[in-house]
C-alpha cells in the first residue's frame, strides 16, 4: 500500500489557521486607547523545550550579579545552599539577596496598613501569651530580624503579635485572620527562628551542596523539621517563597512539592536534604508512601495553612494520614498550628481533635469577615449580558491587575477567549491546565504581560499577587460553589497587608438569590452600600448576626478570653496586662 502523503493538507491548515483571527479589530483598538497592553497568546513550542534548572548564585560580589531567568518549575527556584565551611550563620550572597528581597513583584506593605491594626483582637486560652509590640522584643534569633528587615516588614500585624509569642512558648495554635493579614509569616516567623539555633543539632544528615550533587552517590532521605500542607499548588510555592527568604543565611532548607511538576526534580531536591517542607496533600502522601525518600519521623512542627479547606469531608482520610506523621512520630515535642479566614463551626470542631488541651484560640476580627481596605459594589446584569458588561468594565476603568472569577473551567476558557478576542491581555488559570500553564499563567499576571487573569476557585485560597487592584466576580460563587466563605476568600486577592482594592460582583435574582442575604450581612458589617435590588435580603429587624462567630461549644471555665486591638498593644505594653483586655469579655469559640 503506498504511504498517505498529508504535507499539502497540512499546509493548507496552516495557511487557512495563520490568516484566520477571531480578534475584534476595533474592540481591540479601543483597548490599545485605553492603555490595555497587546494581549499575548500561548507560545505552545517551549512545551517541548528543557528549560534547565535555576541554581542559586554562586558569587557573593556584588558586581557580579546575574540576569537569572525565571524557573521552568516554581519548585525549583533558586534557595540559600549551606556550606559546611560556614559557622553558625552563614554569609550574605548580594545576587541571591536581589532576587529573593529585591524583586519588583513582591507585595509590600500599603498606606492603610494602620487599618489592620484597629481590627478587634480576640485572644483564648489557659495560659495567655502577652502581644509583641514589635519584632525586635519578640526574642527572635537575630537572622531571623535581619530576614525580617530584608523583607520589608516593619511592624507585626495583629496575627503576627499574637502568634509570634504563642509558638514561641510551646502552645498548639488556631489562627483565624482576615485574608492579606500576613498569615504566612506568623507562623514561620516564629517557627523558623526557633529552630535556626538548633538546626545543626536537630536536622538529619546532608550532603555538602556546596560542592556539586550526584544523586546517585549523595542523596540522603528528607527528614523535615517543619512540615507546611496547603490546599492548592499556588498556595503551596507562594509558601515556599516566603520561607526561601526568611530561611537566608541559616541552614534551615526549605523545599516544596506539589502535583503536575515532574516528581524526579522534586525528588532530588528532598534528597539534597530538607529542613522545612511545604506541599499539597496529594504529592505529600505520595513521598510519604516512599520511606526511603521521606520520613517525617523528626517533624517538629505541623501546620496547616487554609485549614478549614483541608478538614472538609472530603479531605479527611488525607489530612488524618498527614496528621499522624505516616510513621513514627513523637508528639510530645510535636506543635500543631492551623491557619485561615474563614472558620466555621464543624471546622473547629474537628480542629481540636489534633490540638493540645492548653492551645491558644486567636481571632482577629470576626471569623468569616472581610475588611474595610475592600471597596465592595454590587452589580446589577443578566446572564446574557454579563460579558458585555464585564467588557464595559474593564474598559471604563484605568489598566490594572485585574482577578475575573468563575465558578466553572469551561466558563474560565470561554471568558478568557472573549476577553483574548475583545483585544484585551488576558489570560487563565484552572485545574484543567497543565502545571505549566498554571505557573505561566500566574508568571504573565504577576509581571503585568497579562495583567487579567480569569480563574476558578483554585486562586481564591491565599494567592498574594502584587498590586491586584480589582477583583470580579463574574459568577458570585453559589452554595454549591462555597457560598460566603469563598466569597470572601476571592474579595481578599485585593487590598493585601494594608493596601487598597476593589470588588465588583455581578448579581441577578436567578442564579444569586441564595447568597443574597449572606452577602447584604457582609456588606453591612463593612459599611458598603446595599444597592436597591439587594434590599429585601436585609435583615427584618436591622440587626446584623453571624451564627458562626460565637459557638457555645463548651469550652471548660478555666480557659481566658481576652479583647482588644493591636493598637493598644503599644500604648500598655510597659503594664503587666493590655490595660484594654477584659478577661471573660469574648465568648468561646
Amino acid at each position: 500500500m503506498e504511504t498517505f502523503d498529508t504535507s499539502d493538507m497540512s499546509n493548507a491548515l496552516n495557511d487557512v489557521s495563520n490568516r484566520k483571527t477571531n480578534m475584534n479589530a476595533e474592540a481591540a483598538a479601543v483597548a490599545r486607547e485605553k492603555g490595555w497592553v497587546e494581549p499575548q497568546g500561548y507560545d505552545y513550542s517551549k512545551y517541548n523545550a528543557s528549560v534547565p534548572q535555576q541554581k542559586a548564585p554562586e558569587s557573593t560580589e556584588a558586581t557580579d550579579l546575574p540576569n537569572v531567568e525565571e524557573p521552568e518549575w516554581a519548585a525549583n527556584a533558586a534557595k540559600y545552599e549551606w556550606s559546611e565551611e560556614f559557622g553558625d550563620v552563614g554569609p550574605p550572597n548580594p545576587a541571591l539577596e536581589k532576587m529573593l528581597f529585591h524583586n519588583e513583584f513582591t507585595n509590600r506593605a500599603g498606606l492603610k496598613f494602620e487599618t489592620l491594626r484597629e481590627i478587634k483582637v480576640t485572644a483564648e486560652s489557659r495560659e495567655q501569651p502577652k502581644p509583641v509590640k514589635s519584632f525586635s522584643d519578640a526574642g527572635l534569633h537575630p537572622i531571623m530580624l535581619e530576614n525580617i528587615r530584608l523583607c520589608g516588614y516593619r511592624t507585626p500585624t495583629p496575627i503576627q503579635a499574637y502568634s509570634i509569642p504563642a509558638v514561641l512558648t510551646g502552645h498548639d495554635l488556631i489562627a483565624v485572620a482576615q485574608t492579606g493579614s500576613g498569615k504566612t509569616a506568623a507562623f514561620l516567623i516564629p517557627v523558623l527562628s526557633k529552630l535556626m539555633g538548633k538546626a545543626k543539632k536537630l536536622a538529619a544528615p546532608r550532603p555538602n551542596v556546596a560542592n556539586g550533587f550526584n544523586p546517585h552517590v549523595d542523596a540522603v532521605r528528607a527528614e523535615p523539621l517543619v512540615l507546611i500542607v496547603a490546599p492548592t499548588r499556588e498556595l503551596s510555592t507562594q509558601i515556599f517563597d516566603e520561607a526561601r527568604r526568611l530561611c537566608y543565611r541559616s541552614m534551615l532548607r526549605p523545599c516544596v512539592v506539589y502535583g503536575g511538576a515532574p516528581v524526579r526534580e522534586q525528588r532530588e531536591e528532598l534528597q539534597k536534604g530538607c529542613d522545612v517542607l511545604i506541599g499539597t496533600p496529594g504529592r505529600l502522601l505520595d513521598f510519604m508512601d516512599k520511606p526511603h525518600i521521606l520520613s517525617l519521623q523528626r517533624v517538629k512542627y505541623t501546620i496547616i495553612d487554609e485549614a478549614d479547606e483541608l478538614l472538609q469531608s472530603d479531605w479527611e482520610t488525607e489530612f488524618t494520614k498527614i496528621m499522624s506523621g505516616g510513621d513514627t512520630n513523637e508528639d510530645a515535642d510535636h506543635r500543631y498550628m492551623m491557619f485561615s479566614a474563614t472558620f466555621n463551626k464543624e471546622c473547629r470542631e474537628l480542629a481540636r481533635k489534633y490540638l493540645a488541651d492548653d492551645h491558644v484560640r486567636i481571632r482577629i476580627g470576626r471569623a468569616g469577615s472581610s475588611h474595610l481596605n475592600v471597596e465592595q459594589q454590587i452589580i446589577y446584569s443578566e446572564e446574557n449580558k454579563k460579558k458585555q458588561c464585564l467588557y464595559d468594565l474593564l474598559i471604563s476603568m484605568p489598566p490594572s491587575r485585574t482577578l475575573v472569577f468563575v465558578n466553572n473551567k469551561t466558563q474560565a476558557d470561554f471568558l478568557d477567549d472573549y476577553l483574548f478576542n475583545m483585544g484585551l491581555p488576558s489570560t487563565s488559570i484552572h485545574s484543567d491546565r497543565t502545571q505549566r500553564e498554571r505557573e505561566d499563567a500566574l508568571r504573565a499576571f504577576r509581571t503585568a504581560k497579562s495583567p487579567i487573569l480569569v480563574a476558578t476557585g483554585v486562586s481564591a485560597r491565599g494567592l498574594d499577587i502584587k498590586n491586584v487592584m480589582h477583583v470580579i466576580n463574574f459568577d458570585l460563587p453559589s452554595r454549591n460553589y462555597g457560598g460566603i466563605d469563598e466569597y470572601i476568600h476571592r474579595i481578599g486577592r485585593t487590598a493585601r497587608i494594608g493596601n487598597e482594592g476593589l470588588a465588583t460582583s455581578f448579581y441577578n435574582h436567578e442564579k444569586d438569590s441564595d447568597i443574597a442575604p449572606d452577602l447584604v450581612k457582609i456588606l453591612i458589617e463593612c459599611k458598603q452600600n446595599v444597592p436597591e435590588f439587594l434590599e429585601d435580603a436585609k435583615p427584618a429587624d436591622g440587626v446584623v448576626t453571624f451564627d458562626d462567630d460565637t459557638d457555645n461549644e463548651g469550652e471548660e471555665q478555666h480557659d481566658e478570653s481576652h479583647e482588644t486591638t493591636a493598637a493598644n498593644i503599644e500604648s500598655s505594653a510597659a503594664a503587666e496586662e493590655p490595660a484594654n483586655w477584659d478577661a471573660g469579655a469574648a465568648a468561646a469559640w
